[in-house]
C-alpha cells in the first residue's frame, strides 16, 4: 500500500476574528493536508518535531486522534512548542504572527523507510531553514533512489521576501528534487517579483521540474505540464477561514494521484483528462476546509472520499 510522508512543523495556530480568539487547532502546512489525507484512510507519517509542554501534548494527542503515529516526531525537552496567531480580516484571509523557541538540537528522529510511488511533500521554510537542511535532504535523496514522488509547496511568506536571494540557491535544489511543484501567485511574488504562472512556469520552475500547479487564492488554477497548458475556474465560496485551504488544495492533489493509482513513472505522461479529476479534488478539499475554522476536512467530508 502506498503512503505519504510529510515533512514539517507542527504548531498551535490561535485564529483570531474581530481581535478576539475564536480557535485554537494544531497546524503546519505540510501537516494540515497530511492529517485531511489520514482521515479519508490514506497510510500516513509525519517527521516533526514539538515541546515536551502543554501545546506539544495537545499537537501529539491531535496525531494520535487522527491515526498519525507520532514514531516520527522529535519531542525536544528545552525549548518551547511553536505558537501562531492568525488575524481574520473581513474576507476571512489570515496574517500572521509566530512565536517560536527551538532548541540547539533539532529532528533527532529515525525517518520511516520510503518505497518506490510513496509521496513525500515538503514545503514551507521548514524546507529551506540551514539548520534542517541536512536533515530535509537526507529524507530527499532517499526519495530519489527510492523513485518516491516529491511534492514540493514553498509556501514563501512575506516575512522571508529579504531573504530571497540568499535562500534562492535552496529553493532551486528543492525544485530540482520535486516532482510536482504547487505554489500560490503571492509566493512567487515574495520569491521572484512575478505573478504570471506562463511566465514563472517558464523562467523559474520548467528547467527543474515539468510539472506545475499555481493557486491564486479564489481566482484560476493554472496548471502546466510538458503536454498541458490549462486554466481552471473556482466556483465561489462564503469562507469562514481560509487557514489551510492551500495545505488541502496540497492533499487534494496527493488523493487524487493515489486513486487514480499515478506512479512515478506515470508522472510526465498524465493526459488532460485525468489531470482535471485530479484537479477537481484539490478544489473540493480546499473548499471543504474554508468552511470552518479546522485546518483540515471534516470527518463527514473524509468519510465521502474514503480511499
Amino acid at each position: 500500500m502506498r503512503k505519504v510522508i510529510g515533512i514539517g512543523e507542527t504548531i498551535l495556530d490561535i485564529i483570531f476574528r474581530n481581535e478576539q480568539p475564536s480557535a485554537a487547532v494544531p497546524g503546519g502546512s505540510v501537516f494540515n493536508g497530511i492529517v485531511s489525507l489520514s482521515r479519508t484512510g490514506v497510510p500516513v507519517c509525519f517527521i516533526s518535531e514539538t515541546g515536551n509542554d502543554h501545546v506539544g501534548n495537545i499537537i501529539l494527542r491531535f496525531m494520535r486522534d487522527n491515526h498519525i503515529s507520532t514514531d516520527y516526531v522529535n519531542v525536544f525537552p528545552d525549548g518551547k512548542s511553536p505558537v501562531s496567531l492568525a488575524f481574520l480580516d473581513d474576507n476571512s484571509d489570515a496574517e500572521y504572527i509566530f512565536y517560536k523557541d527551538y532548541p540547539k538540537q533539532r529532528l533527532d528522529v529515525i525517518y520511516p523507510k520510503l518505497e518506490e510511488d510513496d509521496i513525500v511533500v515538503i514545503g514551507s521554510y521548514y524546507a529551506l531553514n540551514p539548520v534542517l537542511r541536512e536533515k530535509v535532504l537526507e529524507l530527499l535523496d532517499q526519495a530519489r533512489e527510492k523513485k518516491a514522488i516529491v511534492y514540493y509547496d514553498p509556501n514563501f511568506r512575506s516575512s522571508h521576501k529579504e531573504e530571497a536571494i540568499k535562500l534562492a540557491p535552496t529553493i532551486i535544489e528543492n525544485l530540482e528534487y520535486a516532482n510536482i511543484v504547487r505554489g500560490s501567485q503571492d509566493d512567487f511574488f515574495y520569491m521572484y517579483n512575478l505573478r504570471e504562472a506562463d511566465k514563472i512556469y517558464k523562467d523559474k520552475i520548467k528547467f527543474y521540474c515539468p510539472n506545475f500547479l499555481c493557486t491564486a487564492g479564489a481566482e484560476k488554477i493554472a496548471l502546466r505540464t510538458a503536454s498541458v497548458s490549462k486554466e481552471y475556474d473556482i466556483p465561489p465560496l462564503k469562507a469562514v477561514s481560509t487557514v489551510g485551504a492551500g495545505d488541502n488544495f496540497n492533499a487534494g492533489i496527493i488523493y487524487g494521484l493515489l486513486k487514480y493509482d499515478v506512479r512515478y513513472d506515470d508522472l510526465n505522461t498524465i493526459g488532460e483528462a485525468k489531470w482535471d479529476q485530479i484537479i477537481r479534488y484539490g478544489m473540493e478539499f480546499a473548499a471543504e476546509v474554508c468552511k470552518s475554522y479546522s485546518n483540515s476536512v471534516s470527518n463527514e467530508f473524509a468519510e465521502r472520499c474514503k480511499y
